[in-house]
């Protein structure tokens, strides 16, 4: 990376991941974001995947390495906390 447009460019959709947690876009969605050629596009892309900072998924969408697929949390049962807390009368 040795220009200045492609250190911004790069700067620009870093940016934009870290602003967008799950974000996941492919070559096109990225060079119509950023407005740039499609080869400028994609050597950003492949700096950012070699810095570990994005990965490719196996449908071409390019996502941060550390979203991976986050486990959902299970929801509490509130209704047996309330109970809890109930006054005696």
């Amino acid at each position: 990376m040795c220009t200045s447009l492609n250190q911004e460019v790069l700067e620009r959709i870093r940016a934009e991941y870290l602003e967008m947690p799950g974000l996941r876009l492919t070559v096109e969605q990225v060079q119509r974001l950023c407005g740039i050629e499609r080869a400028t596009c994609r050597v950003v892309l492949e700096t950012l995947v070699e810095a570990k900072f994005l990965c490719t998924k196996s449908n071409g969408v390019y996502a941060r390495l550390t979203d991976g697929d986050i486990p959902r949390l299970a929801k509490a049962d509130l209704g047996r906390a309330e109970q809890r807390f109930v006054k005696a009368s």
